[in-house]
This record gives structure tokens, sequence and C-alpha cells, in this order.
């Protein structure tokens, strides 16, 4: 610790103790990552002038247009012995064009325009960056800061490729305002259509965006933006951070795609790969300046073990500068709405969470394992996020469970704003697997949708992409596999296997909703059942598209019960943006009956029935409720329109009596079909959050 005269107090570090007392013996280790916080925004003050210029770097790194025309090009190449640029301009000339060396490692270049005062450098014109080492080697590069790369149909490298249009996409719609019920659409531009091939920018605005508007989701999580140059990585395994992907389309065509959600009141939050970075060297970051470092760690700590990728030294200030900056563009450049920080837990540990099960105990969070130099990282991203863009949302990826990662920074915590609850799908997936449908355990599968810090918003999925890749399948996949190839018109009765799925599918879903988080997350696709999984084209597959897509069509034919899937998703958050249950506090869970296997609860003032009985239905079932009043239903997942069967007259009013049951004042008596779900809400409530 330091001494005493330089201890730097955390603000408000007495609002995390009094939600969780258990962290206090834990004092010292959040002094000294609040302390080196506060050390590393006084060095930005002194020596940058402040984190608003810092993280502004791409205006003065890889290449930038100057009021004269002229061409300014700088890089941070620390182990280089000389530095060069070539390209079409030049008839790639090697040597024609050095750049010179500065201070710490930096280097620069001034182009002067033509004769005719155009730049010397043409929009859309190939460049590279020569690096000559120490050892004498010469390595052609692409620019860390490139703007846009693009690859020749034979070819497997990308190019940097100079990006100045005359035209420039300029975006109209302002920001939507946070939304208080984060309803996250989790998407892939490229498999974003039914046909095989990568779709575009322009496919996403004009056939899916709609869809996602009418769905009622409020918030889109985009994958595989940040250039990848192997597809099948999902955009895990970046090679040009400051690149949006070009084998969607152009960067003025992604512009115009969060442009386009922006008028429809829907957030855009990128998925941002921060903890590692692809091994490429000629058109990624790794190697840049010839040497084994420069952005990342040397070998072995600089490399990750399972993932085969580089890890960033993030106590190096160019790092911070490169890493802050590339958060920076992607908000001030595209006009995002912040971000899913991809895996946490690798950069919150120096053992990455490699055969560690976290069994909660809190050792695991404090210590020799942390790396404290990344998790400082993330408490002055959030921070600086957090006070360009008061509205900024940032989700985190961590499967540890660590404490405070979703409190603010002023209190100690890392300062996202939403975590993932990475353990409902697993959960599950698990009970499809191995569980008959009577042996289900409703208290378990309480336990898990509730098991989650207080005080630390949670988003809730019961799947996402990652139960959908090769290896596994979709969940309506598990219950209903191949009979969705011959069962799934609405034009014959249900066999007993889609028909179980069918209500599964629904009931689900709408109990992880409504009882796992304040935000809930769907993968595209999987709101209408979509089939199969998902596998992008490679040598194991013969390169195919066939399951790289989503099966649109499937929701135009009006026969097909994916309609019918599409219907409840859609309704179901409808009735959450009409009731507001993710912003309420937390449910009162009033019933887990292991026998009937129903489950009620209640949650800002809506109670919520679940009877998951594979054939028993319950007539005048008492159930709990806490305001007085007449209750009526709100959604129920067995109406015909849904593919149920239709047993229940929302015409009834259902009044409690005062008499207390299950720890709540009221109670009233409700049939509850087998199998369904059903949503109540007081007529006489004010339902405001």
């Amino acid at each position: 610790m330091a001494d005493s005269e330089d201890y730097v107090a955390i603000p408000d570090f007495s609002c995390l103790l009094q939600m969780d007392p258990n962290l206090k013996p834990y004092e010292k280790d959040f002094n000294r990552r609040y302390e080196q916080l506060q050390k590393q925004l006084l060095q930005l003050e002194e020596a940058e002038g402040g984190f608003d210029q810092f993280t502004r770097s791409y205006n003065t790194f890889g290449v930038q247009r100057q009021p004269d025309n002229s061409l300014f090009f700088m890089e941070w190449a620390p182990a280089a012995e000389a530095l060069f640029l070539t390209g079409d301009f030049n008839g790639w000339e090697k040597f024609s064009h050095g750049y010179t060396k500065k201070d710490f490692g930096k280097w620069e270049l001034t182009l002067p325009p033509k004769h005719d005062g155009t730049p010397a450098v043409e929009h859309n014109t190939k460049l590279k960056v020569v690096v000559h080492t120490k050892e004498g080697d010469r390595l052609y590069r692409i620019s860390p800061w490139a703007k846009y790369v693009n690859r020749d149909e034979k070819s497997i490298i990308y190019d940097w490729v100079h990006w100045d249009p005359p035209q420039q996409y300029i975006q109209i719609h302002p920001r939507p305002k946070k939304p208080t019920s984060l309803r996250i659409y989790e998407a892939h531009v490229g498999i974003a259509s039914p046909e095989g091939k990568v779709a575009s920018y322009t496919n996403f605005t004009t056939n899916v965006l709609p869809r996602i508007k009418d769905l009622g989701y409020n918030c889109i999580q985009l994958m595989a933006i940040m250039e990848h140059a192997y597809y099948a990585s999902f955009g895990y395994q970046v090679t040009s951070f400051f690149a949006a992907s070009s084998r969607y389309g152009t960067p003025e065509e992604l512009k115009e795609m969060i442009d386009v959600a922006h008028s429809m009141g829907i957030v855009v939050l990128l998925d941002v790969v921060h903890s590692h970075a692809s091994q490429n060297t000629e058109d990624g970051l790794n190697c840049f300046d010839g040497s084994d470092s420069c952005f990342f760690h040397s070998p072995p700590r600089g490399v990750h073990s399972l993932w085969g990728s580089r890890l960033f030294n993030y106590s190096s200030w160019e790092v911070l500068r490169f890493l802050l900056s590339n958060l920076r563009w992607w908000m001030e450049e595209y006009c995002f709405d912040g971000f899913r920080f991809d895996g946490i837990t690798s950069m919150l540990y120096h053992h990455h969470g490699i055969g560690s099960g976290f069994s909660g105990d809190y050792s695991e969070y404090f210590g020799l394992q942390v790396d404290e130099d990344s998790l400082v990282y993330l408490m002055l991203a959030n921070h600086i996020l957090h006070t360009l863009y008061p509205d900024c949302i940032t989700v985190a990826e961590d499967v540890s469970g660590m404490p405070a990662v979703c409190r603010g920074v002023e209190e100690g915590g890392l300062g996202f704003d939403y975590r993932l609850g990475m353990a409902i799908p697993d959960k599950w997936i698990q009970i499809l697997k191995e569980l008959k449908d009577e042996d289900w355990d409703m208290g378990n599968i309480i336990h898990t949708l509730t098991n989650r810090r207080y005080g630390e918003k949670c988003i809730a999925y019961a799947e996402s992409h990652d139960q959908a890749l090769v290896g596994d399948k979709s969940l309506a996949f598990w219950l209903m596999d191949k009979e969705m190839y011959t069962n799934m018109s609405s034009r014959i009765p249900m066999t007993a296997v889609i028909d179980r799925g069918m209500q599964l599918h629904k009931m689900i879903r709408l109990l992880t909703h409504s009882l796992g988080g304040e935000g809930y997350l769907n993968f595209i696709g999987n709101e209408f059942g979509h089939p199969e999984w998902l596998d992008f084209p490679r040598e194991g597959n013969d390169q195919s598209y066939h399951y790289a897509r989503r099966q649109f069509n499937l929701l135009d034919k009006d026969q097909l019960r994916y309609y019918q899937l599409y219907a409840f998703d859609r309704d179901m958050n409808r009735t959450e943006d009409k009731y507001g249950w993710l912003a309420a506090p937390p449910a009162f869970v009033s019933a887990k009956h292991e026998e009937d296997k129903v489950i009620v609860f209640d949650r800002g003032h809506v109670v919520f029935i679940f009877n998951f009985h594979p054939s028993k239905s319950f007539q005048d079932y008492r159930v709990a409720a806490e305001a007085p009043g007449k209750y009526k239903i709100k959604l129920d997942s067995d109406e015909a329109l849904y593919g149920g069967h239709g047993r229940l007259d929302h015409n009834t009013e259902f009044c409690t009596d005062p008499q207390p049951f299950n720890g709540r004042p009221n109670s009233m008596q409700v049939y509850i079909p087998c199998r369904t779900a059903i949503v109540l809400a007081n007529e006489e409530m004010d339902y405001c959050y």
C-alpha cells in the first residue's frame, strides 16, 4: 500500500460494503486498484492534457488528411530500425518514402499534395508499411490504425485501403435515450439472410432492422464488426481494430445502418474484443514492428494457450492509447451506443480462467491471480466512456462472477452497467439433455435464474450465439430435432414432439425474461425457433454457407409454426415494454411446487404463473399476489395465435381475496393448463418505472 499521505480514498466504498459487507477483508485490494486508476488519470492529465485528447489519437495516428490536402502518417513501432510507406500511389516503390524516427518509438511522414492540389494517395487505393527490423528483415504490414481493409477475391491476406470518400455518410438521427429495460437482439450481419452467402450491411438495414423493431427489441448487439481475416472466428480473432469489416460493405453503409436503427429508437452495442488479438502478422497487429511484443506481452505471458492469440500489455502507455482511442472511435465515427466487452474473464486473471471452476469463494477474486493491469484498464475504459457519454451502455462477459464488476468506479467497482448471466443457458441445455420432463427441479431452475449479485444488473438469456455453434444446437432443435423438417406445418395437428417443443420453447424464454435479470438477450433467429446450428464456411465443411445463414423465409410462410413462436416473442417484449418488469426490483417467488411443477412469482406488480407439468392442468389453483384488485391475462403462451391450445378465457377477471398465501397478503384462484405460462396484471395499478 502507499504511504498514508499518498493514500487515495475510494469516494463511495461504503456503499459497496453496505451492499456486501463480506468484501470488507479485501478493502486493501480495492484501494490498490482505485489508487492505480487515479495514478493513470493523473499521468494522462500531465502527459497528454487529459483523457479527452488521448482517446482521440485516431486523429493523429495512421493517416490524416490536412487542410491543404497533404497527408500526415504516424505509427508506433519501437523495435523497428526503419519505416517506409509504399502503395499504389508510388508504384509500390519500397524505399522512396521513409518515415522519420521520433521519441518514444514513434515514426512520422508527410506527403505533400499532388500538383493539382489533390491528396498524394487517392481514396480506395492500397497502402503498406514496410518495416525494417534490427535483424535486417523486411516486413510488410498494415497500419494498426487502418480504418478500412479489404481482400482481393483470390488472396487470403487483407490489404490496407485508404478510405477517404468524397461523399461521407452524415448521421442525422440522435442517439435514442438509454432504455430502462434492455431487450437485446444479438446479431451477426453476415448470417442475417436466408441466402448462402455473406449478407451485407444494406441487407440488414432493409430487411432485418424492421423485424427487430417489430419484435420489440430496443437494443442490437452487433458481433463480428471489427475486421477479422478469418470469417469462421465469429469475429473474435480481430486483425484490424479500427476497421469495420469490409466483407459486409463499406464504412458508410454501416453508419447508415446504425443511423436507421437510431431512427427506430433502437440503441446499438458493439461486441468489442480487447481481451486478445489475432496472431496474424501480415494483416494483424502481431509482430507489427518485428518484435514479439510491441502491443503485447512477450511470450509466454503474451500468448493465450487455448486460443492461440496474442494478449495485450495493458501497462503500456501506447497500448492504452490504442485501445481507449479504439473505444472512442466506434462511439464517435459510427455512433455506437456502447459495448459488450468480450472475454473479460481471460483479462481479469493471469490464469485466464483456464482450469478454474470458480466456486464463488471471494479469495478467488483477489490476490496474485488477478491481473490488475487489465482490471484497471477496464475501470479506466468504463470511467472514460461514462464520463464522455453518460448514456453509454457497457456489458461484461465474465463467467467468474467477480464482485463489483457492475458497480461504479467511484465505489471501487469496474464500472460496467450489466454482466451476462452465463449460467442460465448452460442450465437449460443441461436440463434438456439430461432430464425427463417429470424430473425437472423447479427449485434448481429458480436458483439458477435468481442467483445473481444484488445491485449488479444482469442480462438473462436462454441461448446466445455460444449455444448455436456447431457441436451444439439451438434450443428449438434440442426440443424438436428432426421433426422440425417435416412436422412444423400449422395445417396438420401437432405431433407430441412438436407440441412439447413449441410450448416449452415459449415457457423457457418467458421464465428467463421475467425472472433471470435486469435485461434480456436473444440471438438472431432463435426468437422463432431457428432449426439446426451455426457453422461458418471452412475446410471441414467444404466452405459451405448452408449453416451460416438465418432462414427468415420460414416466417414468410404463414402455414409454418415458426411464425407462432415469432409472434409470442414479439408479444412477450411488448408486454414487458408496457409493464416494465426488467426495470423493477427482483421478483418475489411465492411458489416452486415440485410435484405440481408450478412456479409462481410477482415482479413489478405483475404475476407470473408457469405450469411445467407435462399432463396435469389445475382448476382453482391458489396463487399469491402482493397488490389486491382485479387481475386479467396479459400474455398467455397457450393462446392459439402462438401455437397453443387456447384453453384460457381472456375475458376472465381474477379477483384477489385478502387471504394471505405463500408470503403475500393477497391471493386468487386461477385455472392453469399444463405446459402453460400466464402473465397477469392488475387493472388498477399504475405500471411506471
